[in-house]
């Protein structure tokens, strides 16, 4: 049964080792295949930096022990962006189109709307069709589009920007 939790500094080791995963398996995530310079001990600093901040987290998705997935929620420093979220979703390939996205978002609301925090926002790749459908499914529009903000595989992709408005 999968679980979803907040990260813990103990989690670095398994998370990192779930990023690199995601970062060889899908184009969809920021780092290619063996950019990412992280060691367990800068990840274990980087959860500690997070789980420090009244308004940021990280919600891991877990499946026997497993971290199968995350969503990454960013809150704003400066007083005027402090209600706004910056959302990082990846989950395994082995775990898409089984309920855990859904679950990674349903926890993250529940802990934004007791924050008091109000604007969820989000960037995918315009060519990420599963995942817009689920941003939608959740609740997500289209904002605007970034012409050829990223550089994958030596072809510029374009970006959609989304948000969702809470009560």
């Amino acid at each position: 049964m999968i679980k979803i939790r907040h990260i813990r500094e103990e989690d670095a080791e398994a998370f990192l080792a779930m990023i690199q995963m995601l970062d060889n398996e899908t184009r969809f995530m920021m780092y290619e295949p063996g950019e990412r310079r992280a060691t367990v001990e800068t990840m274990r600093e980087k959860i500690r930096n997070i789980l420090s901040q009244e308004n940021q987290t990280i919600f891991v998705a877990e499946d026997d022990n497993w971290i199968i997935g995350f969503l990454q929620a960013m809150g704003g420093e400066p007083r005027r962006i402090r209600h706004r979220v910056h959302i990082v979703l990846g989950i395994i390939r082995e775990f898409w189109g089984r309920g855990v996205g859904k679950n990674l978002f349903l926890e993250m609301e529940k802990w934004v709307r007791e924050k008091g925090m109000h604007r969820l926002e989000l960037t995918v790749m315009a060519d990420n069709e599963r995942g817009i459908r689920l941003y939608q499914k959740m609740g997500f529009e289209i904002e605007g589009m970034r012409k050829h903000s990223l550089l994958v595989d030596g072809e510029y992709v374009d970006e959609f920007a989304m948000y969702k408005l809470l009560d």
